[in-house]
């Protein structure tokens, strides 16, 4: 998919098969399980499974003809990597021209092997993109902090995971201990309304590995 493509309900465009489109956006579900790169477009198509149009089918196929064209690209797990926990966070502002919602992103390393990641269109418009980024960390912590409850199992402790985000504003946020209804929402996954102490990290924009494990494009 184009970096600029936009998809759009298209109200007036040509019906395709529902249950042709379900399928296909179904069995692209399931592969997103070992292919982080097609994880954003997936999910940007199953948005438009009530009504497919034709632009959108064609969409869909695209990803399977990117598929066809690599088919042996996948993650290399290295057995020499060190053994720490570190996550990625970050959003594609404003993505949704629908209803300019963000859509949240974040992977998760053990080491230097990828052990998870996520792409999820957050519930709510953004005023900024310091809230947006830090819905996303949200998000992204809760999921470092189920990570570290399960390693516990094999008694390995990773209890202060540095967590890297590109925006200074919403690495502020995660310091202070929320006091307005607005920023108690907006911290509703950490049951103390704050974030475990040394969690985070700022880095460049340009090296934020979100960008090409969650966000890249075909």
């Amino acid at each position: 998919m184009h970096v600029h493509h936009q998809l759009t309900p298209e109200k007036d465009g040509q019906d395709t098969d529902q249950h042709q489109y379900r399928a296909m956006i179904g069995s692209l579900m399931y592969l997103t399980a070992s292919r982080a790169d097609i994880m954003f477009e997936v999910c940007l198509c199953a948005r438009f499974q009530a009504a497919p149009k034709i632009s959108h089918l064609q969409a869909v196929k695209r990803i399977f003809r990117y598929l066809k064209g690599a088919p042996r690209l996948g993650l290399w797990y290295s057995k020499n990597d060190k053994f720490n926990l570190y996550a990625y966070t970050d959003i594609d502002y404003e993505g949704c021209n629908l209803d300019k919602k963000s859509t949240s992103r974040g992977c998760q390393f053990l080491g230097g092997r990828l052990i998870s990641w996520q792409c999820k269109k957050q519930t709510c418009v953004s005023t900024s993109t310091a809230e947006a980024e830090y819905i996303a960390a949200s998000s992204c912590c809760a999921q470092v902090i189920w990570i570290q409850n399960q390693m516990l199992d094999y008694e390995m402790t990773f209890m202060v995971t540095p967590i890297h985000i590109d925006n200074m504003s919403a690495i502020s946020i995660t310091t202070i201990r929320c006091s307005t209804p607005r920023q108690s929402t907006l911290t509703s996954v950490i049951s103390n309304n704050k974030f475990p102490a040394n969690s985070f990290k700022a880095i460049s924009s340009n090296s934020l590995a979100a960008d090409h494990c969650i966000h890249q494009q075909q």
